[in-house]
């Protein structure tokens, strides 16, 4: 039985029905599985320009990609505070909460490429080492250009998040469809149409991302929306409502950071035991992306659903919800996974490995489609609730410490001591990390605590 928490007088009534979160969630798991299939479609283009352009294209993203999960951590932290405050029914200090997300996101983005910019020979030559003539030559390129398209990718997150929290997700996946139509159709005309380089990668990354933040930041000054944005001369700095902003962000982006750091280590480490083990790793990480979609999905809808029962001081709504979720999350989850498990002896034939990694792929897909399954949700649902309650500091030290502990450190154990290489990696990834955070997460939730973490009005 669930913990029931008292409820402050003054609560206000929220009610999501069935409908509405169908309709909420039904486009987020809809963009997750857009990503997924845009990012395969790129891969495949960027293999015909060449093994530089290759080795380009995945260096430089390991930065990008670090600041985009920093920016989309961010966003979804601003959405959280705004959805207390609708929850509160204080709609001015929704609407202040979300122009001030925006600014934060631009400002912080543009400071971030700036440096990147000003260090860029460090990071080519200390980050990524010693790497080949050609290869350094397209990567100087591809990072010219796509370093640029941080700030659009930030804020197109803040205005997804910013309508996710509305309920309005069809705006976010519309949006999501033009940026990705952009740019696998700028990538194909590029490439192929003008024969270019990796620059054929990269210019249509830099227009789609700008093009999505100019076009959802535009709908956002549609003053008929329950948030929108005002003008922007007009902003003056709110102290309180930065400081409830980034009570959420700050912890929820360098979660999101450190998660992908750890990531990079381990990436290094499975480089050492050969071809085998990096193809199995690299076909690992595609299918890892389709095992848990539909929960990064559900995910995103928890953060809009639960921060307005926080906000209305309804804890008893906020669980109610929460096991709606969770009994939608395991069987997607369950149908998602053994769906593709029963097709890998279809999908190991179309990527046509050798032998030995081709073993190693199917140990590797069965070990994470399997924890996904049972394992996924409690560790991954739960923290994006205790966060959308404002107990993001929580999650950040429980997340960081079972991340290096168990995912790292454990993964060298299994991997490198104990002999069992990449496969020992995805175990400790999969199964102990994931076993650990469920654990941890599932008795923070059945406690109290997790209900004294709203913002501050």
């Amino acid at each position: 039985m669930d913990i029931q928490t008292p409820q402050p007088t003054g609560k206000k009534e929220i009610n999501f029905s069935n409908r509405d979160l169908i309709v909420l969630i039904a486009p987020l798991i809809a963009e997750q599985f857009l990503a997924i299939l845009v990012g395969l479609a790129d891969s495949l283009m960027v293999a015909t320009v060449g093994d530089a352009a290759i080795s380009a294209v995945s260096l430089v993203d390991s930065i990008s990609n670090l600041m985009i999960y920093v920016f989309s951590a961010m966003a979804a932290g601003g959405a959280a505070v705004a959805g207390q405050y609708i929850g509160r029914r204080e709609q001015q200090n929704a609407n202040a909460a979300g122009q001030h997300l925006v600014i934060l996101l631009g400002v912080t983005s543009a400071v971030f490429i700036a440096l990147l910019y000003v260090f860029k020979t460090v990071v080519l030559t200390t980050v990524f080492g010693q790497i080949d003539a050609d290869v350094m030559a397209a990567t100087d390129k591809y990072y010219t250009i796509v370093i640029a398209s941080i700030p659009g990718i930030a804020l197109y997150n803040g205005g997804a998040a910013i309508f996710r929290t509305m309920g309005k997700s069809d705006v976010s996946l519309k949006v999501s469809l033009l940026m990705n139509g952009i740019n696998v159709c700028g990538n194909a005309l590029l490439i192929f149409g003008f024969g270019m380089d990796v620059a054929g990668v990269a210019i249509p990354t830099l227009v789609s991302r700008t093009v999505a933040a100019v076009v959802i930041l535009a709908l956002l000054f549609d003053e008929k929306l329950p948030l929108h944005l005002s003008d922007i001369r007009a902003f003056r700095p709110n102290r309180r409502l930065l400081r409830n902003i980034l009570y959420i962000s700050i912890p929820s982006g360098v979660e999101n950071g450190m998660f992908q750091l750890g990531r990079l280590a381990l990436f290094s480490l499975i480089s050492t035991f050969g071809t085998p083990s990096i193809v199995a790793n690299a076909i690992g990480n595609t299918l890892g992306n389709f095992h848990v979609f539909a929960g990064q999905g559900l995910n995103l809808g928890v953060t809009t659903v639960i921060s307005q029962c926080v906000g209305a001081g309804d804890y008893g709504a906020a669980r109610r919800y929460m096991r709606k979720f969770a009994k939608t999350g395991y069987a997607m989850m369950a149908a998602v996974n053994l769906g593709i498990i029963a097709l890998l002896p279809v999908i190991m034939r179309i990527y046509n490995v050798s032998p030995e990694g081709e073993h190693l792929a199917v140990i590797v897909a069965l070990i994470h489609g399997i924890a996904a399954i049972f394992l996924w949700l409690p560790s991954f649902m739960l923290p994006t609730c205790l966060r959308a309650a404002g107990d993001a500091r929580y999650t950040m030290l429980a997340s960081m410490t079972t991340m290096w502990l168990c995912r790292v450190v454990m993964a060298y154990v299994f991997g490198r001591t104990l002999g069992y290489g990449v496969v020992g990696v995805w175990a400790a990834h999969a199964v102990l990390d994931w076993s650990v955070r469920s654990t941890i997460f599932f008795l923070r939730y059945r406690s109290n605590k997790w209900t004294t973490k709203a913002i501050q009005s």
